[in-house]
């Protein structure tokens, strides 16, 4: 696999993982516990910080590639 196709691929599966955890948290009060919806909530927001550091690795990566281009 090449970097363009590698970079599709990670961007696909980034953006599939941020769906889903979008589906999480409207559930989260369904659940009836405090200390296990808050749990929950950190551990989404933390999720997502990591999701959004792949992100912007790749974009820096692909940046940089097409800088080197020019």
């Amino acid at each position: 696999m090449d970097r363009p196709a590698a970079i599709a691929q990670i961007r696909e599966a980034a953006k599939n993982i941020a769906l889903q955890f979008m589906k999480i948290h409207p559930a989260l009060p369904g659940l009836n516990d405090a200390e296990t919806m808050g749990d929950c909530i950190k551990a989404l927001h933390e999720m997502t910080v990591q999701i959004e550091i792949i992100k912007k690795k790749v974009g820096k990566l692909e940046r940089q590639d097409d800088s080197t281009i020019l």
